[in-house]
């Protein structure tokens, strides 16, 4: 394998990737607008061509990353893609910035990919923090996740390992219009895939207990949308890949007595040293 190291007398390249946050023109941050105007390039993997135009109105040269999506095309091929086309101008001296839709940590596997090979490869690389669905779901939902706990899965992850569910506190299911998909190249599977996540989810709810399907607002024109459901119905609805099925608690916390009593006893002693 050949490095790609730049020769001592080489402009060094610098790569930030920052993110947009979920509600055009609503989320960005001093920060992150400040990496975007000062980069050399400018790429662009945003849920809206409104979003890119947008962007294009703070920086001359935004190249969209959007066209390397394609029909029956691996997503993890496109991603790898992102990664080698951004990194081509942090090696050719430029100060890039990649810009991702939410948070660019988050369910994005090129920003991170491509900061972990930037710095490997000895330049300086940063991500700056936006605002993600997650955020805008404890706001929108009035979720506090310190209330009762909140447990979050990818919905293939769920089906394709054992994992163990904690129905006492809120279940956060991501991506489930695309559950089951081993491949990586469709982007929806289909009510026979959702049939199947609901049974794994019927060992620990009822199939009459209460979802939440929520969608973020994504322009300021929008609202988030909130649609109450049963689980059993959840193969019946039509789902896309910005939707997020939130299962809210199925029994009450159960106090451990136990610990109590030991935390009880550390208490008494506390008191008498």
């Amino acid at each position: 394998m050949t490095d790609h190291f730049p020769p001592q007398n080489a402009t060094r390249g610098s790569l930030a990737c920052v993110g947009l946050g979920m509600t055009l023109g609503s989320h960005l941050t001093p920060l992150a607008r400040s990496h975007i105007e000062r980069a050399d390039v400018v790429f662009a993997a945003l849920a809206h061509g409104a979003a890119e135009m947008w962007l294009q109105r703070m920086h001359p040269d935004v190249r969209s990353l959007q066209p390397y999506y394609g029909e029956g095309k691996s997503r993890q091929k496109t991603y790898r893609e992102w990664v080698d086309l951004m990194m081509a101008e942090v090696r050719a001296g430029k100060r890039v910035c990649g810009v991702f839709y939410g948070h660019p940590g988050i369910f994005a596997w090129s920003p991170r990919n491509a900061i972990e090979r930037a710095r490997a490869e000895g330049y300086a690389a940063h991500m700056e923090p936006g605002i993600s669905a997650e955020d805008c779901l404890y706001a929108d939902l009035g979720i506090d996740p310190g209330r009762f706990g909140c447990q979050h899965f990818e919905a293939s992850q769920l089906l394709f390992y054992e994992r163990r569910l904690e129905p006492t506190g809120y279940l956060v299911l991501w991506q489930v219009a695309l559950v089951g998909d081993w491949s990586l190249t469709r982007f929806e599977t289909g009510p026979a895939y959702r049939q199947v996540l609901v049974d794994v989810l019927s060992a620990d709810y009822p199939l009459d207990h209460e979802i939440i399907v929520y969608r973020a607002a994504t322009l300021p024109i929008e609202r988030p949308r909130v649609r109450r459901l049963r689980l059993g119905e959840l193969p019946d609805i039509t789902l896309t890949g910005e939707d997020t099925v939130v299962l809210p608690p199925a029994a009450p916390l159960k106090p451990n007595l136990a610990v109590r009593q030991r935390l009880q006893s550390l208490d008494k002693a506390s008191a008498f040293a």
